[in-house]
């Protein structure tokens, strides 16, 4: 697989974003999300994962927050880092996030459309002490179920059925259409009967929907 810049500076990009949402939480006293959201916004979060030099190896962890503050506000931030030893579940999540960012492909903009900042920094206990690949599966889990949900869903509307029409033509109970759409329940755990009603109804492949 194709990274977005090489492997020898994801350690130093990994603490950027460590450092910045611990940062922007502890001493700016931001919300994680709110942050995270201008982080995106604000194209802060384009220049770290397509490994643009000045941000992944020229930028300390706050510089980064500021950079973020001054694109948001255009007013320097006069607040200084409180250093702190340890790391904390924020550092965590940026430290993860960067590393999945990296070894996926996915933006930011797109992890963040299936789980919240706050979410992964809930993610510490256990993860902060497991291989940083159970963690890269735990998302890709979200990142799978998903998409999964979505085809389901654009298929359906695409079809013009409500979920009541496609539970008739189904055979599949309404209840059950809902919780694969909203992710809670996984299609590719599905019976096949299950899967194949529901791709005839839809006129599709069962392929198509997992």
């Amino acid at each position: 697989m194709t990274h977005a810049y090489d492997e020898i500076y994801l350690g130093k990009a990994q603490r950027v974003m460590g450092d910045m949402l611990h940062f922007a939480v502890h001493d700016l006293k931001w919300n994680i999300n709110n942050f995270y959201e201008a982080f995106i916004s604000t194209g802060v979060a384009k220049n770290i994962e397509t490994g643009q030099p000045r941000f992944v190896v020229g930028m300390s962890g706050y510089e980064a927050a500021y950079e973020v503050y001054y694109r948001l506000t255009g007013a320097e931030c006069e607040i200084k880092p409180q250093y702190v030893y340890g790391k904390s579940p924020e550092y965590f999540a940026g430290w993860s996030l960067a590393y999945y960012s990296w070894y996926s492909n996915n933006s930011f903009r797109d992890i963040y459309r299936i789980i919240a900042t706050d979410k992964v920094v809930s993610m510490y206990k256990p993860y902060h002490e497991m291989d940083v690949m159970q963690f890269v599966m735990a998302l890709d889990d979200k990142m799978r179920e998903a998409f999964e949900e979505s085809k389901l869903k654009r298929l359906r509307c695409y079809m013009k059925l409500t979920q009541k029409e496609l539970a008739i033509k189904s055979g599949v109970s309404r209840r059950m259409i809902e919780q694969y759409e909203q992710g809670r329940k996984s299609l590719s755990h599905a019976s096949a009967v299950t899967v194949s009603n529901l791709a005839d109804a839809l006129g599709c492949n069962m392929s198509d929907l997992i």
